[in-house]
Formats: structure tokens, C-alpha cells, sequence
């Protein structure tokens, strides 16, 4: 009898919560295509940074030069990888909490850019580098190719 008012329970409470529905899923965990080096390790932290952060990453190991290019992010904001997110273009090392931003205030605009590799960034503050961290911003990059501070590190 406990064990079916338990299971009753159990199914009662997937039946209303999130998992029930791949919509609701889909909002809470968008996906990123990332383009990348197969060789480039502060990618890879890159990546597990997102995934950490609620996002399901699909990546692409065949570098992201072009990819950068057909999107239209200019090479001045480049770095080591390129990704896109509901249509959105993110190059770099661009933190989590800035696309979830991104992603809820929904500017126009071709995405977000942290160019270079700066350390502390995330991928780019692993124990390797002791603690430094270096100043950043992270660009909002219109269709045009101008671009805007987003977020400031220090």
C-alpha cells in the first residue's frame, strides 16, 4: 500500500514538473554550437563551463575561422572558438551568466565577444594560470560589426 502511494506520488510529481515537457527542458538548457580546435584545452574548459551552467553543447572539432567568417563576427573580436545559441553568435570566452543575459533580454544584435583569451576568463582560470586574473569586457556586437561593453570584469 506504501509503495503505490509512493509511486503514485512519484509519477504525480513528473507528470507537472519540467521534465515532463521537452519545451520547458528545451528553455531551461538551450543548445551552443561551438566551433573549435581539437587540439585547444581552454576550449574544452569553455565548454564544461557552459554545461556546468544549465547549457547542452554540441561542438564541432574543425576550428572556427570559417565558421567566424560565414556568421559575420569580425576577426578583430576573434578568439579560439565560435559558437552560436538561438541564433545568436558568441566568440570566445564569453561567461555563462552574460549569455543567459544574452538570452533573456534578447537584444538586436549578431551576439557577444570576448576577444583575445584573457586570463580568469572562463576556460582561461584553471589552476595553471595561479589565480590571475586579468581585466576583460564582454562586447555586444551589433549587425553592423560596432560593438558595445556588455559586462566588465576587473
Amino acid at each position: 500500500m506504501i509503495r503505490r502511494v509512493f509511486m503514485g506520488l512519484a509519477l504525480s510529481f513528473l507528470a507537472t514538473s519540467s521534465f515532463a515537457s521537452g519545451k520547458e527542458f528545451a528553455e531551461e538548457s538551450p543548445l551552443v554550437k561551438v566551433w573549435k580546435s581539437p587540439y585547444c584545452g581552454c576550449c574544452k574548459e569553455w565548454i564544461a563551463h557552459m554545461q556546468a551552467n544549465g547549457f547542452q553543447v554540441q561542438t564541432f572539432e574543425v576550428g572556427n575561422s570559417e565558421v567566424r567568417s560565414r556568421l559575420g563576427m569580425p576577426m578583430r573580436y576573434g578568439s579560439c572558438h565560435t559558437a552560436v545559441v538561438q541564433g545568436y553568435v558568441i566568440e570566445g570566452h564569453v561567461p555563462a551568466a552574460d549569455v543567459k543575459r544574452l538570452l533573456a533580454e534578447k537584444p538586436n544584435a549578431l551576439g557577444l565577444a570576448v576577444p583575445g583569451m584573457p586570463i580568469g576568463s572562463p576556460g582561461m582560470d584553471g589552476v595553471a594560470y595561479g589565480g590571475r586574473r586579468d581585466a576583460y569586457k564582454v562586447l555586444l556586437v551589433g549587425k553592423d560589426g560596432a560593438a558595445q561593453v556588455f559586462a566588465s570584469y576587473p
